[in-house]
């Protein structure tokens, strides 16, 4: 008797390009309707709930009443910032007066990672972990990832929010899940030949890590049961075009990116063109501003992302300050009617040093690097400071093709310089260190290295 294929989704459904598609391509003017109604829900229900932001509240002369409009909102809801949060959570641990729900209904503790201080604790609701993992979905389907696929989770399960909430959307898409544990990079590469997953979930730069020792190792990923690779924590596939191509041609995988901040949501999956993501606007609010004059930026000008995310009841997030620095566009031809961030987050408020004059982002460096032949994806960019100006020196490992050649390290070096000057029309040293000497990481790769004086540092992380 012939075995029957029973499958969970019809064949329209699987070929769909949409999770959901009413949701994802309602009309501009519905959409913010629907954000003005929850977002005054939202601002009554904090200001009943948490001690925070009634004192907030009161202390701006605003009442949930008085919020009328999204204009309204914009203006009058006070910006609040990370560092509010975690100086109150270190006065009242765990989670100070910013906590809106009783204790026992909290379902989950998560931390942000902490790389460069004292970590902000993230309570969730169950409630909060079944939205905030629903985020994920929009990312994987649009991608192509279906139920029958398997996730293999290649990172040690710690506090750290991120992929806990991958994997919630990898539970709310119904897939089999593999969790790779505490396992060195070998034993990753040896568990995904042995389990035979379809998605890897990992950073973008431990994913080419696993490539590299998979190599060392003979063994060619290309072949390997993976079919998709999907990465958060550090700009990826979308931000770094050239990264994407080394991930898809190390993989025999297509990949894909989503935009998180651990505290608020994963906001932001990927857009399946490759060129940006789109607003998760079931789950969050957001608009622009210039950080220098508090102006809000229009369609297309470069502005700092303010978020509210309406899947956080436990510790709730108003008009927060991201530090995210975004290009926002209102149309995309994909179809989601979303708002669309180009190239993910071209930089961060708090990332950007002037050197000569000129206002350098990270990720615009990074962007030019990615395609000078020579250099690889191992990397730093060394802040110092000399008369009164920042300095940036860019040490890079060279790649595969001329490690063991140092006469042509030098000439990469020269030429990233070159691209470098030609595209942000200023001249930073570029240094090549050698193979294998820099930092590598399983979760976000530290790129800034700040040895300015300690006054002029800021916090380069989230």
């Amino acid at each position: 008797m012939a075995s029957v294929q029973l499958s969970v989704l019809g064949p329209k459904a699987r070929a769909s390009r949409f999770w959901n598609k009413a949701t994802e391509t309602m009309p501009r003017k519905r959409l913010d309707a629907l954000h003005l109604q929850r977002l005054r829900a939202l601002v009554q229900y904090a200001y009943d709930y948490s001690p925070f932001y009634r004192k907030k509240f009161d202390a701006a002369g605003v009442k949930p009443r008085d919020i009328r409009s999204l204009e309204d909102y914009k203006r009058r809801v006070p910006l609040v910032d990370k560092s509010e949060f975690i100086h109150l959570q270190q006065e009242q641990p765990p989670y100070g007066p910013t906590l809106a729900l009783p204790l026992e209904f909290i379902a989950h503790h998560s931390e942000t990672s902490g790389t460069t201080g004292v970590p902000l604790s993230i309570p969730f609701s169950m409630y909060d972990t079944v939205r905030y993992g629903e985020s994920w979905v929009y990312g994987y389907w649009g991608l192509g990832i279906r139920p029958s696929d398997s996730f293999y989770f290649a990172f040690g399960w710690g506090n750290f929010a991120g992929f806990w909430s991958a994997y919630w959307g990898a539970r709310r898409l119904g897939c089999r899940v593999i969790s790779g544990g505490g396992l060195d990079t070998k034993g990753h590469i040896q568990a995904i030949q042995r389990l035979k997953p379809t998605v890897l979930v990992s950073t973008p730069t431990f994913a080419l890590r696993m490539a590299a020792v998979a190599a060392e190792m003979g063994v060619d990923l290309a072949k390997s049961s993976i079919k998709f690779t999907y990465h958060a924590g550090e700009p990826g596939p979308t931000a770094l075009p050239t990264m994407r191509a080394q991930i898809e041609k190390a993989w025999g995988a297509k990949a894909g990116e989503l935009l998180g901040i651990a505290e608020i949501d994963a906001m932001a999956p990927g857009c399946p063109n490759g060129d940006g993501v789109h607003l998760n606007e079931m789950n969050v609010y957001a608009w622009q501003f210039d950080p220098i004059t508090g102006k809000e930026v229009g369609e297309g000008e470069i502005g700092e992302n303010i978020v509210t995310s309406y899947s956080n009841t436990a510790q709730p997030l108003l008009n927060y300050r991201t530090h995210d620095l975004v290009r926002r566009r209102a149309k995309c031809s994909c179809g989601r009617t979303w708002a669309k961030f180009e190239g993910a987050v071209l930089g961060r408020t708090d990332f950007m040093v002037t050197v000569r004059g000129t206002n350098v982002y990270q990720t615009a460096v990074e962007n030019l690097l990615a395609g000078v032949p020579g250099v690889s994806m191992h990397y730093e960019l060394v802040l110092t400071r000399e008369a009164d100006n920042d300095i940036m020196t860019v040490r890079f490992e060279p790649d595969q093709a001329i490690a063991d050649k140092p006469e042509l390290w030098d000439k990469a070096a020269k030429d990233a310089a070159d691209r470098i000057h030609k595209g942000l029309h200023v001249r930073l040293e570029v240094k090549p260190v050698a193979p294998n000497s820099l930092p590598r990481y399983e979760l976000k790769t530290k790129r800034i290295v700040d040895q300015r004086p300690k006054e002029f540092r800021r916090a380069l992380e989230r």
